[in-house]
């Protein structure tokens, strides 16, 4: 059985219940819950108010002895910029942890559910930004680890045609931001990520870096054209047989015959991904100009980010001059230590440019099952925090300002 929703994201529907203990409370003296947007292994979301603006608050457990939300409080604050929510507060209260973001729209598997299948032409939209999005974070020396439709969400009213990443508990540094040298390859013990979308290295329990995560983007677009996967519906006993036979199944399905009906791009792109080496630099650039060549050059279609969902009201939403979706090259990627100090400097002197199509140069039950103490432990380990906490002159709990040392 797939996990249920698990973004946070905005919702027509009534979240309302008189039951929900977490409901119409306000955190923090200032954030508000009016409704529940989904609920996941590892957390709940809520719609909050404060101040007639709208934010998404993820409600982690404490008790259960999981500590996911502070790591990706941590990272995302770290990584703030394009593509990325905003963070606004992160601590605690009661018996949970809270991370307060910018509120999304639906995710992609929202999307999917509705819709079966998604167009070549918006499934490369897609590719390119989730490309982009990938170069961002492991540029930054951060692998997310769990690739998957629930954790693409589209962006709110006028950020309607952009897409973000979110969902960032299991992510992770794959190298030393100081000498850009990547953490050893060894043998894990367990899964980490969603085994539907997991490459085949990560279901061999083999340490993840950026080829992992890429690998994962193409499973997620045949999902996507498809309508599924061949190893979904397996007839599975136990999780250590699912993963198993999951293994198995992609391991003997070529990428010939899992993009079978489709243009050669997505076939290509699977093909590279999966023969990746662990330490081996993506080329980024190449995989975003298959998506958009295919689109403007085969098949003579504009890359404007219209999507198969898009409305005339989504259209109309959206800034006459909207930043480019592309998350910019300015970003210093450079062996010293970058502070949050320095990378919010940077944030703040980037200008937004106008929209315009991206230019080729060339012309669920198989979620997270692994332990989750070791899987924090290794985050701390590997990246450095430091989180400097204040408290607040009331009675709603605790309050933490993210600070990330890398």
């Amino acid at each position: 059985m797939e996990d249920g929703p698990k973004t946070p994201r905005s919702d027509n529907r009534d979240g309302r219940s008189h039951h929900d203990p977490l409901l119409n409370k306000k955190y923090f003296s200032k954030f508000r819950t009016i409704k529940k947007l989904g609920e996941g292994s590892f957390g709940k979301f809520y719609k909050a108010e404060y101040n007639n603006e709208y934010f998404a608050l993820k409600f982690e457990n404490r008790t259960k002895g999981q500590s996911l939300l502070e790591n990706e409080a941590t990272i995302m604050t770290y990584l703030k910029g394009p593509n990325i929510p905003l963070i606004k507060s992160f601590g605690y209260s009661g018996e949970y942890n809270i991370l307060v973001m910018q509120l999304m729209d639906r995710s992609l598997e929202d999307i999917f559910n509705k819709r079966k299948k998604f167009s070549v032409k918006t499934t490369c939209m897609l590719g390119y930004q989730m490309v982009n999005v990938l170069q961002y974070i492991h540029d930054r020396h951060i692998i997310h680890r769990d690739i998957k439709p629930d954790n693409f969400v589209m962006g709110a009213n006028e950020n309607n045609a952009h897409l973000y990443l979110l969902d960032f508990g299991l992510a992770k540094k794959y190298r030393s931001s100081r000498t850009l040298v990547q953490y050893p390859l060894i043998k894990k013990k367990k899964l980490t990520g969603t085994a539907r979308y997991a490459s085949i290295h990560a279901l061999e329990e083999l340490e993840q870096s950026r080829r992992d995560d890429l690998e994962s983007v193409g499973y997620v677009l045949m999902y996507f054209l498809r309508g599924g996967l061949p190893w979904q519906g397996l007839k599975i006993k136990s999780k250590e047989d699912r993963y198993k036979k999951i293994l198995a199944k992609k391991k003997e399905t070529s990428s010939e015959e899992l993009c079978k009906g489709f243009p050669d791009e997505f076939r290509e792109f699977v093909e590279y991904t999966r023969n990746l080496e662990y330490t081996e630099q993506p080329d980024y650039e190449m995989l975003r100009n298959k998506f958009v060549n295919l689109v403007t050059k085969k098949n003579g279609e504009n890359f404007d980010y219209i999507y198969d969902w898009t409305t005339e009201s989504d259209l109309k939403k959206r800034k006459d001059e909207t930043i480019d979706l592309a998350p910019s090259t300015n970003y210093p990627v450079s062996e010293k230590k970058s502070t949050q100090k320095e990378m919010e400097s940077v944030n703040s002197k980037k200008k937004a440019n106008p929209v315009h199509p991206p230019v080729s140069k060339a012309n669920n039950s198989e979620h997270v099952e692994g332990n989750n103490n070791n899987v924090n432990n290794n985050n701390n380990n590997n990246n450095n925090i430091i989180i400097d906490g204040t408290k607040e002159n009331n009675n709603y709990g605790f309050q933490s300002k993210c600070c990330t040392i890398f």
